[in-house]
């Protein structure tokens, strides 16, 4: 719903002050950058044009795209040189997800959404990714929607987490508000459920 891929049934969703619905679709969508499981990226391009797309799209001079994906690459830890020419083929899941991020960020949106994005990585990438995405998170100040089925990512990661079930948001708040004074039974059982940080 933040980015239009749905539209609310009822209620409103707000970007940057503006009902989603006022916005343009395709604007609203460029504005906002998007993580997802499997990355997404485009096999037919390699790295440094993968990053480079939406700024394509909104007309950066080349230079610029070229200027923007290093930089990008060096804040998700990748060296430029190494990796800007590479295909997404040649690259491992927890690279491919860094290069996924880099590729959000591009057109310096403010809002994030990232959808399981460490969801496909095995256990040892993806505690180092989220803890890597924690320190990136502190440096972009921007808002980011993190959407994830592991209470103990979204208590690691998460400034405010909404407990959801069946469309629901059954409590929102900080982890602490959470896990101190959980908002009904089904918040109750979740947490005391896990080992939370």
């Amino acid at each position: 719903m933040i980015n239009r891929l749905v539209e609310p049934t009822s209620g409103s969703v707000r970007v940057e002050g503006i009902e989603t619905r006022a916005w343009d679709p395709i604007r609203l969508r460029r504005r906002t950058g998007y993580v997802i499981q499997e990355v997404g990226l485009l096999p037919h391009l390699d790295v440094e044009r993968n990053i480079g797309l939406v700024p394509k799209l909104e007309g950066w001079d080349p230079l610029r795209r070229e200027t923007r994906a290093i930089e990008l690459l060096e804040m998700v830890g990748l060296e430029p040189g190494a990796y800007r020419h590479k295909w997404p083929h040649q690259l491992s899941g927890g690279e491919r997800q860094r290069v996924g991020v880099a590729r959000a960020l591009a057109a310096d949106p403010p809002v994030l959404l990232m959808d399981e994005p460490f969801g496909a990585l095995d256990p040892i990438t993806r505690a180092r990714l989220q803890n890597e995405f924690a320190d990136l998170a502190r440096r972009l100040s921007r808002t980011i929607v993190f959407v994830t089925h592991d209470i103990v990512e979204a208590f690691r990661l998460g400034t405010r987490v909404a407990l959801m079930k069946d469309g629901r948001a059954h409590q929102i708040g900080t982890p602490e508000e959470i896990r101190s004074a959980p908002a009904d039974s089904f918040v109750s059982e979740f947490v005391s459920s896990h080992v939370l940080p």
